[in-house]
């Protein structure tokens, strides 16, 4: 569910195809984004969840697969 909803916001923030995304892609080497693009993104998924993301936190992500933990973490 995490991974889905993630795909949409990433797709809507960077414009990429949902395809694209799996747990191993990059936000910045894979898809090419930058501080802002990742600070989007994770405002969309504070909007999405209703949570709030700890932003010492947010800055370790790197792969998808880690925001999915930290979405994990935050809602769990």
């Amino acid at each position: 569910m995490e991974l889905e909803m993630l795909r949409k916001v990433i797709a809507e923030v960077l414009n990429v195809d949902q395809a694209e995304i799996t747990m191993d892609t990059t936000f910045v080497d894979d898809l090419g984004a930058d501080s802002l693009d990742v600070f989007q993104i994770i405002m969309g998924i504070e909007e999405e969840l209703d949570i709030e993301v700890n932003v010492e936190e947010a800055e370790k992500i790197v792969t998808v697969g880690d925001a999915v933990e930290l979405i994990k973490k935050t809602v769990g």
